[in-house]
Parts: structure tokens; C-alpha cells; sequence
């Protein structure tokens, strides 16, 4: 089942540069391929039009939206969040959502990596130091006045067991870090402590987030969960921006609370100039880029473009609302 019309709405979430990434995979797919570098929330609509089918990363897919494109059939979304469209919606006129499942699992994990070698080791740093020609003035052979430290036997606390959770576990344990998890659902054959979410901020040398945002972890890093840390600890957010509350962080931080936070996710993206984080002390900010990649992109195209041809032959995989059926004329 050939679509008639494929729409991309916001293809720069994708590539914002001449590299690889393309949607040409997608041309054989359908009658007429549109697409557009952004979307904005009056133009939805507009650029939908007469589409079957709909690929998007965030742009906002709401009931009226979809009461207003009778034509659309299938939700290809280039994320793996959904939180974008109304999933009550579309399961009422038979439309399936599919999300792209557990393409940046190593992406993301690599960054959390990242960040804990920054803190540990400050490269970086030192080499910044050496352009200064600050080594060639040091009265002894080694020049070492930023602390650093080795990973072996630190604890690290993960909150959230899922894909990137098991993941960041396997390699903090290859580094000879002792591995505590937290998660809402007691896991099967895990081979690391499980603990609950008290311990799991007051024993972590580093605690990394990779649960979802939902009511329960909404702001569950909060000043009273960052005042059971130690001082020299450090908190990682790679998961989801509400999962933290940025005046209280920022607070934390200030008053060396915590030794620093390294965060790829905020509560407004872009970041607002008016985060209370943006000039909080060892704050270090990325703008979300774990799942950025060449390679991680063009995973997330080809599971995105396996999606729509499950659909196509009647098979839809990553399904986010199995609902759909129910309403399916």
C-alpha cells in the first residue's frame, strides 16, 4: 500500500547541515514526498493538507489538528517520545502512532561517559591550560592544579532501568564503579544493587537520570532529594527536563551543595535566557545533543522508514497507541 503523500514538518530537527541525512529513502515510499524545514503551530495544517501520512519530531499534532486532516492515516514520529500528539485523538479515527523505539541508546550512553570523564579528568582543561603556556612555566615536570580523580570504586546511582539505563550500567561497571539502580518495576535477573530513591541520592558519587517524565518523576530532583547528596557528588540529566526543578538545582549548586550538574535537557527548549541554571555555578549545559550522531540519525531514519513500511504491508512496528485498532474502519 503505496501512501499517497508523505509530509515531514520539521526536517531541520534532523539535519541542519549538507551531511547525510536524507529523506530521499523515503521517495519510493509514496506518490509525493513534501518536506519542510519547519513547522510552525499556525502552519500545521496548512502543510499537512492532504496528506496520508505524517513524519515529525515535535511539532504538536492536537485533536484539532487532526479533526482538520480527514486524509491522515499513520504518525511516523522521528523521536522516541511522543508526547506531541493526542494519542486519544488519533486512536478515535483509527490513526496508529508509531515512535522510533531504542535508537540512541549508545549515543546517549556515550554522552553520560562524556560528561563523567569531563568531571573527572578535565582533559580539556588541561590542554586549554597548555595553549596558555601555563605548562611551560610550571616548576615541575607535571602540571596538575584542577583535581582529578579515577572512576574505580565510585558509586554511581542510576534512576530509570530501561534500554539507556542498562546501558550506562554495563559500561560504569566496566569501570569498576559500583552500580546502584532505582526503578519503578523490580527487574528480572538484574546483577547490580537495586536500591530505593533515598539511598540512590545519598550513596551516588554520581547519579545519572534515564527514566521517563511522568507524575511520579516530575521535579523528583527537588531540594529535597539534591540535599541527601554528598558534596562532592555530581548529577547527570539525560532524559527529560522536567524530571528536574531548575530553581532548586540552580540553588543547590550555588550553595556547593552538589560539586556539579551536567544537563542535555532542560524544561524549555530552546533554553530560555531566564533559567535560573544558565549562570548557575558547575553547571554545564549541552543543547540536546545525545541523541545526535550521524550515525544515531541515520539509525532513527532507517527504524523510522521500517515503521511506515510495516504499516504500508499492514504490520506497523513501535506502535505508541494499540488503541488504534479499536476504532480501525
Amino acid at each position: 500500500m503505496k501512501a499517497n503523500k508523505i509530509v515531514f514538518l520539521d526536517w531541520n530537527t534532523m539535519s541542519c547541515r549538507q551531511d547525510e541525512c536524507s529523506p530521499k529513502q523515503f521517495y519510493s515510499l509514496a506518490k509525493q514526498v513534501d518536506v519542510y524545514p519547519e513547522t510552525k503551530p499556525e502552519d500545521t495544517i496548512l502543510h499537512i493538507g492532504d496528506a496520508d501520512v505524517v513524519i515529525c519530531n515535535k511539532v504538536l499534532i492536537t485533536r484539532e489538528i487532526i479533526a482538520a486532516c480527514p486524509n491522515l492515516k499513520y504518525i511516523g514520529l522521528l523521536a522516541t517520545g511522543f508526547n506531541n500528539v493526542d494519542l486519544e485523538a488519533a486512536s478515535e479515527r483509527g490513526i496508529p502512532v508509531c515512535n522510533a523505539g531504542s535508537y540512541s541508546t549508545d549515543a546517549v550512553t556515550q554522552l553520560v561517559f562524556a560528561y563523567i570523564l569531563d568531571h573527572f579528568q578535565h582533559a580539556a582543561l588541561y590542554a586549554m591550560d597548555v595553549r596558555l603556556h601555563k605548562w611551560e612555566t610550571s616548576p615541575t615536570f607535571s602540571y596538575f592544579p584542577y583535581p582529578t580523580g579515577e572512576l574505580r570504586g565510585k558509586t554511581m546511582s542510576i534512576i530509570g532501568y530501561g534500554n539507556i539505563g542498562k546501558s550506562v550500567a554495563k559500561i560504569a561497571d566496566a569501570f569498576g564503579m559500583q552500580v546502584k539502580i532505582h526503578t519503578r518495576t523490580k527487574p528480572a535477573n538484574c546483577p547490580y544493587c537495586l536500591t530505593d530513591l533515598q539511598d540512590a541520592f545519598a550513596s551516588a558519587d554520581v547519579l545519572s537520570l534515564h527514566c521517563p517524565l511522568t507524575a511520579e518523576t516530575k521535579e523528583l530532583v527537588c531540594k529535597d532529594t539534591l540535599s541527601k547528596m554528598k558534596p562532592d557528588a555530581i548529577l547527570i540529566n539525560t532524559s527529560r527536563g522536567g524530571t528536574v526543578n531548575e530553581a532548586d538545582l540552580a540553588y543547590a549548586l550555588n550553595q556547593q551543595w552538589i560539586s556539579a550538574a551536567y544537563l542535555d535537557v532542560l524544561n524549555q527548549e530552546p533554553m530560555s535566557p531566564d533559567t535560573p541554571l544558565k549562570n548557575a555555578k558547575n553547571c554545564f549545559i549541552t543543547p540536546h545533543i545525545g541523541w545526535t550522531p550521524l550515525e544515531t540519525r541515520k539509525r532513527l531514519l532507517d527504524i523510522t522508514e521500517d515503521n511506515l513500511r510495516g504499516w504500508q504491508c499492514e504490520n506497523p512496528q513501535h506502535v505508541v497507541n494499540p488503541e488504534y485498532r479499536l476504532h480501525q474502519a
